[in-house]
C-alpha cells in the first residue's frame, strides 16, 4: 500500500511539472504562429481548445456534468464571468509574447499570487497573516520600483495578474473540474470567435487558409497546447499535497523569465532586477508562512486523537 502511495505521489509530480513547465515554456509556442495576429491566435485558441476537449470528453464519456450545469443559472453566469475574464488574459498574454515583452508577462504570474490575497481581502473579507501583510507590502512596494524603470506601471503584469486572480477565484465559485471548466467556457467563447474568424476570411485576412498547412496545424494545435497542460494539472492536483503544487506553481514564471533574458534577450536594467528581487522576497515570505501554517495544522491534526479533552469535545458536537 505505502509503494503504492509512493507511486501516485511520483505520478502526480511527474505531471504537475509537466504541467508547469509547459506553461512556462509555451512563450516559445507563440511566435510560431506569425503571421497570424494576437486577435487570430486567440480566436484560434478558442475554436480549437473547444474541439479538443470535446473529443476527449466524448472519449472518456464525461459528460453529466453538462446536463446539471445547464439547469443552474447562477453557475451558468459564472462560467460566461470565467470565460470573459481568461479570453482577456489569453488575449494580453498572445500579444505580451509575440511583441517582446516575455519578461513583464512572467511578471504577472510572478505577482498573481499576491493578487490573489488582494482579492480574497478585498471581496471576501478575509483576515492576513502578520507574514502576509509583509508580502503584500514588498509586493506593493515592487510595483512602484517597477513602474519607475519601466517609466509607467508595468501594466502587462499587472492585468495579466489581475485577470487569473479573478478567475482563480470564480472558478472556485463554480467548483469544475479543469477540462469540464474549459470545455464549459470554450463553449461560450466558440461563437464570437468562429464569428471573428468568419470575418477576418471575408476581408482577406485570415492566414489560416493562406499560409500553407504547417501553419494551418499549428493553429490547429493551440487546442492541444492549452489543455494538455490542464489534463497533466488535474493528474496532479488529486495526488500531490496542495503545498507541493504551490510550489511547483512557480515553474511557469522561472521559466518565462529565462526565456525572456536568455532567450529573447529582453532588456533588464538595474531598477527591474530590483523589482523583480523585492517580488520573490514577498513570494518567499508567503511560501515560509504558507509551509509554517501547513506544519502547524499537521502537527494539530496528528495531537487531536491523543489529547482527551478534545476528544471529548469532539464527541459532544458529533
Amino acid at each position: 500500500m505505502a509503494g503504492t502511495s509512493k507511486g501516485e505521489h511520483r505520478i502526480g509530480l511527474l505531471n504537475g511539472i509537466a504541467a508547469y513547465g509547459m506553461w512556462g515554456l509555451v512563450p516559445l509556442f507563440w511566435p510560431l504562429l506569425k503571421p497570424a495576429g494576437a486577435m487570430e491566435i486567440l480566436a484560434h485558441r478558442m475554436v480549437w481548445s473547444l474541439v479538443f476537449v470535446a473529443v476527449a470528453l466524448l472519449v472518456v464519456r464525461r459528460w453529466a456534468w453538462a446536463g446539471e450545469l445547464l439547469r443552474q443559472p447562477r453557475r451558468l453566469g459564472l462560467i460566461a464571468v470565467a470565460a470573459a475574464v481568461i479570453t482577456v488574459n489569453w488575449g494580453v498574454y498572445i500579444w505580451a509574447v509575440n511583441s517582446g515583452h516575455v519578461v513583464e508577462a512572467s511578471l504577472g504570474y510572478f505577482i498573481n499570487p499576491l493578487m490573489t490575497i488582494a482579492l480574497g481581502v478585498l471581496l471576501l473579507k478575509e483576515r492576513l497573516r502578520p507574514t502576509q501583510w509583509a508580502a503584500v507590502g514588498v509586493g506593493f512596494a515592487a510595483v512602484v520600483v517597477l513602474t519607475v524603470g519601466y517609466g509607467q506601471p508595468p501594466w502587462i503584469s499587472l492585468c495579466l495578474a489581475v485577470s487569473f486572480a479573478t478567475y482563480g477565484l470564480v472558478k472556485k465559485k463554480v467548483g469544475l473540474g479543469g477540462v469540464e471548466s474549459l470545455a464549459a467556457e470554450t463553449a461560450i467563447q466558440f461563437l464570437p470567435a468562429l464569428a471573428y474568424l468568419i470575418w477576418l476570411s471575408t476581408h482577406g485576412d485570415l492566414t489560416f487558409a493562406t499560409e500553407g498547412p504547417g501553419h494551418a496545424a499549428l493553429l490547429a494545435s493551440t487546442g492541444i497546447v492549452t489543455a494538455l497542460p490542464l489534463v497533466c494539472f488535474g493528474a496532479a492536483a488529486i495526488r500531490v499535497p496542495l503545498s507541493t503544487l504551490g510550489l511547483l506553481q512557480y515553474l511557469a514564471p522561472v521559466f518565462q523569465f529565462l526565456l525572456g533574458i536568455l532567450y529573447f534577450h529582453e532588456a533588464m536594467p538595474p531598477e527591474r532586477w530590483a523589482g523583480f528581487a523585492l517580488v520573490w522576497l514577498a513570494l518567499i515570505l508567503l511560501t515560509a508562512d504558507a509551509m509554517r501554517s501547513a506544519h502547524r495544522a499537521r502537527v494539530v491534526a496528528t495531537s487531536r486523537p491523543t489529547d482527551p479533552a478534545t476528544a471529548a469535545v469532539d464527541a459532544v458536537d458529533v
